[in-house]
């Protein structure tokens, strides 16, 4: 009984606030609020960006962690942690860290913007942004994957002759793929939502999040809470496609 109130408790506290502010908003507003082009282009530019930015975390961290899943203990907590460090950051702080790093009078900014390259107020620093955040979801989610997976699978497989190459492609990431595929569509969450790197290295062009606080300070709040509903309704398809993912590994 005590274990059902905590669950109930705490489903209240964290679904309360949403579900009273989804009632609180018609979807006329809602509508309204998504047809206007400043936001349909802060859509457009969260979607490519966060996209972008998941895509080269996966290209990145699912090879990464199945390499850490066969890692020795003690070199795999040290990567990984490692690899979580930027989520410990404060949000500006990771937008700070990232303009010291490849801002326009910055060394390496500077070579960059030599050759064309310019991540200060560009869909690319949006997608620098989200990738720092968010990039290690992947890496952490897919370690945890393949370390998950029975030895013997590989092991038979590499009696028979399959080298590290084939054992990855026709062995552990089949396996492996439902729960990757999950924690990608978590990364691509967390950078979709991203605010305050994204804030201090890419205003311009504006993403979702930032479009959300222009529309806090220039109109108030009743205005932002139509984008949010727009953010809690892509959270609820983002929780749903997870769920779904996860019920394919049970």
């Amino acid at each position: 009984m005590l274990f059902h109130a905590a669950t109930a408790i705490l489903l209240l506290v964290m679904l309360g606030p949403v579900i009273a502010m989804l009632a609180a908003v018609p979807p006329a507003a809602v509508v309204r609020s998504f047809s206007q082009p400043d936001a349909q282009d802060a859509v457009r530019v969260s979607l490519v960006a966060s996209s972008i930015a998941v895509a080269i975390a996966s290209f990145l961290g699912v090879p990464a962690g199945y390499a850490l899943a066969h890692a020795r203990r003690g070199a795999r907590g040290l990567v990984l942690s490692l690899l979580a460090l930027p989520l410990a950051f404060p949000p500006v702080a990771s937008g700070i860290i990232l303009l010291q790093t490849v801002g326009t009078r910055t060394p390496l900014g500077a070579a960059l913007a030599g050759h064309g390259i310019v991540f200060v107020d560009s869909l690319w620093g949006v997608a620098l942004a989200e990738f720092f955040v968010a990039g290690s979801f992947v890496a952490i989610t897919a370690a945890a994957a393949f370390g998950s997976l029975h030895p013997s699978y590989e092991e038979s497989a590499q009696t028979l002759g399959a080298g590290a190459a084939a054992r990855f492609w026709r062995i552990a990431l089949p396996l492996a793929a439902p729960n990757i595929l999950a924690g990608m569509v978590l990364a691509w969450m967390r950078a979709i939502g991203e605010y305050g790197a994204t804030s201090i290295l890419a205003y311009h062009p504006t993403s979702l999040p930032v479009q959300l606080y222009v529309a806090l300070s220039a109109h108030g709040v009743s205005e932002s809470l139509s984008l949010t509903y727009g953010f809690v309704v892509l959270a609820a398809i983002v929780i749903t496609v997870q769920w779904a993912l996860r019920r394919r590994v049970v």
